[in-house]
């Protein structure tokens, strides 16, 4: 039985896609996450309840990290190199939270950042 052949390298086409898709699904992340940041400090303790409010706070600020060091790992490699969805899972549901967030503070009818009085 011959040895498995090694996968062919990506072509920089494949590559350079690859860059631009992580690069702007990780801006969006950073983006919700500076933007759930703003909303928590806008947030009533009638709406969301201190402690509640300081974990989301934590993990925005951890995710907001973590993204960081994905982007320098990313980076730091010679190769492209794609991010496990299991990894970016976490991302999504917190972004999902701060677009409740940003949800209820509009149905309690809280002026957000970037909307008019």
């Amino acid at each position: 039985m011959p040895p498995p052949t090694p996968p062919l390298p990506p072509s920089s086409e494949s590559a350079q896609l690859l860059d631009q898709l992580l690069d702007s699904l990780f801006d969006d992340f950073s983006t919700w996450f500076q933007r759930g940041l703003v909303l928590l400090d806008r947030t009533p303790e009638s709406l969301l309840p201190l402690r509640e409010q300081q974990e989301l706070r934590l993990k925005l600020e951890t995710a907001l990290r973590e993204i960081a060091a994905t982007r320098s790992l990313r980076g730091a490699c010679s190769t492209p190199m794609a991010v496990d969805m299991d990894a970016m899972t976490p991302w999504h549901r917190l972004m999902m939270r701060v677009w409740n967030l940003s949800s209820m503070l509009r149905i309690a009818g809280l002026v957000q950042p970037g909307e008019g009085p």
